[in-house]
């Protein structure tokens, strides 16, 4: 996979790039107003997941996006990939779906030299940015061949092991209406998503918007503002970004409430059949870092934490059937659970 080549550095920062910190910080502060105004070209509305999308590329997270038909997902993702200048593929996945045609095949072919060779041919999961549209209609077997691209940044195939090129990222969307001809996800994989951003109807006044254009979005093409070896830069900046003592011990804290056998909300031990697992708190850790480093913050703050936390609880949260019955879901949970977690103290 051939990727584009970042902007040249002039010969005297190339050597120190500590010396280009400064002009990096900068692009990144100008960066969310720059996206959104790129975006707005093709997308109306949906600021909360613009900034949340943003949020889990500077985390190097898997996003997970749930919502009805007709939310133009699988084009605010194409659009976030010619943004970044990063090579995209999608996945339209169908209960027929083969675990190979998503890793990739070897085909037995004739040599030049005589005689025959088997050669690998990579299948799309060999990008930057891959998008699984409606990943819950494939079956668990072609769900399972994600998992370890997901985990691992790698694809076994034929016995062999090839590294997939960063930045690696999946993006999947799902219809959280639809129940017939669909495989949900199972909690490990679903574990993997860093994000599950819900994605909900325009308001009055954008949906109006909408049907006054007469322009497709699809005609756009969206010129990059970030290159993928840059992207990779703002990463590893996001990585760094300190979090203070008080903060990690209460983001653990959070975590552990969500568990009915520890957790000292009654309405949590009620309706809670499982809580979220260790990973929730280094996801929380990682967003909140990425999401303080687009907000112009040198360290992280509490507003951080709770800004990713919806997103990243929604989907390691398992209600019982009493919970359901009671009409509770996940999000209510979670506002509850934020609304009377104790502030931490610094």
């Amino acid at each position: 996979m051939n990727l584009p080549p970042s902007s040249p550095a002039s010969s005297e920062n190339a050597s120190d790039p500590a010396a280009q910190l400064p002009e990096l910080y900068e692009r990144i502060q100008a960066f969310p107003a720059q996206f959104k105004q790129a975006m707005s070209q093709v997308i109306v509305g949906q600021e909360q997941v613009l900034d949340l999308l943003v949020t889990a590329l500077f985390s190097n997270g898997h996003v997970l996006l749930t919502g009805v038909p007709g939310l133009a997902k699988t084009l605010l993702i194409r659009s976030l990939a010619q943004l970044f200048h990063l090579d995209f593929n999608r996945i339209q996945c169908t209960p027929d779906l083969m675990p190979s045609d998503i890793s990739g095949v070897e085909l037995l072919e004739e040599a030049p030299e005589g005689g025959r060779r088997f050669r690998f041919v990579p299948g799309p999961v060999f990008t930057n940015l891959l998008l699984a549209d409606e990943i819950n209609r494939t079956s668990p077997r072609t769900q399972a061949a994600l998992l370890q691209a997901m985990q691992e940044r790698q694809v076994t195939a034929a016995g062999k092991t090839y590294v997939l090129q960063p930045p690696f990222l999946v993006f999947a969307t799902q219809n959280p209406i639809d129940s017939e001809g669909t495989y949900p996800l199972p909690e490990a994989q679903l574990d993997r998503f860093l994000f599950n951003i819900s994605v909900g109807y325009p308001s009055l006044e954008e949906e109006v918007r909408i049907a006054e254009s007469s322009e497709a979005p699809e005609a756009h093409t969206l010129e990059p503002l970030f290159e993928p070896n840059l992207l990779q830069d703002c990463q590893r900046l996001a990585a760094q970004v300190p979090v203070p003592e008080h903060l990690v011990q209460w983001t653990v804290r959070l975590v552990r409430e969500t568990r009915p056998q520890e957790s000292q909300l009654p309405e949590v031990r009620e309706f809670v059949e499982w809580g979220a697992g260790v990973r929730a708190s280094q996801s929380l850790i990682r967003a909140a870092r990425a999401h303080a480093l687009l907000n112009g913050a040198g360290a992280v703050r509490l507003q951080d934490l709770k800004a990713v936390a919806p997103s990243i609880l929604r989907h390691r949260i398992i209600l019982n059937f009493s919970g359901e019955a009671e009409r509770w879901d996940a999000d209510r949970l979670i506002a509850h659970l934020l609304a009377s977690f104790s502030e931490p103290r610094g």
